[in-house]
Formats: structure tokens, sequence, C-alpha cells
């Protein structure tokens, strides 16, 4: 069964995207825990950073950049975190590859 984020990838969900490209997709998180929070995913189905091989390279770093790149534009220049769950464990709720991107205030740690 695909995955919310899936789902918005194929549009078949509505978000608002901040950006796209053949990699990846970034759009703000409907459930925020900061002022700017926003997520980065990649196109390609993948489970979690543990489910990662070699071939995933250049998704990953294309998915760190345009969370760079994306954080630049919304504002954050006094700086923001980067989060990846993964698994039960980690605190992973979808299963599909995501990062947390969250900035606008001053964030704490450790963080839960």
């Amino acid at each position: 069964m695909p995955s919310i984020f899936t789902k918005i990838i194929a549009r078949e969900i509505p978000a608002d995207i901040l950006h796209e490209d053949d990699l990846c997709l970034a759009f703000r998180d409907i459930s925020p825990k900061a002022p700017t929070h926003f997520l980065v995913i990649p196109k390609k189905e993948i489970v979690s950073l543990a489910d990662l091989n070699d071939e995933d390279q250049a998704i990953i770093g294309r998915c760190v950049v345009v969370a760079s790149q994306v954080a630049a534009a919304e504002g954050l220049t006094g700086g923001y975190r980067l989060v990846c769950n993964c698994g039960d464990d980690g605190g992973q709720e979808v299963p599909h590859l995501h990062f947390h991107v969250m900035g606008g205030r001053k964030l704490t740690w450790p963080p839960g």
C-alpha cells in the first residue's frame, strides 16, 4: 500500500510544495513543530535510512542540498535543524524516507 508521501508525489493528496525536481520533493509539514517546518523526500520509494544502498548516494545528497536551499529561501538565516528519523524506535511514523527541516525559533536539545 502506498504511503501518504507516495500519494503526495503522485498528486493524489494535496501539499504545499516548496520544491520539486526529478529526485526529490519538499513541502510544508501539515503538523508543524516549529514556525518553519517542511519535509524533503526522495521520489524513489525508500523506506528508511536503514534501507539505503550505494546507488542512493545521489538521491540523498540531493535531498540534503534541497533542504539547505529551501531553508535559505524560507529565511532560516539564524539556523535550522535537519532531522531524519529511522524506524519505530527512532520515531519514524511514515514508511518513506524523509527529512524534517525545522527553524524560525531557537531550538532546544535534546529534542525528546
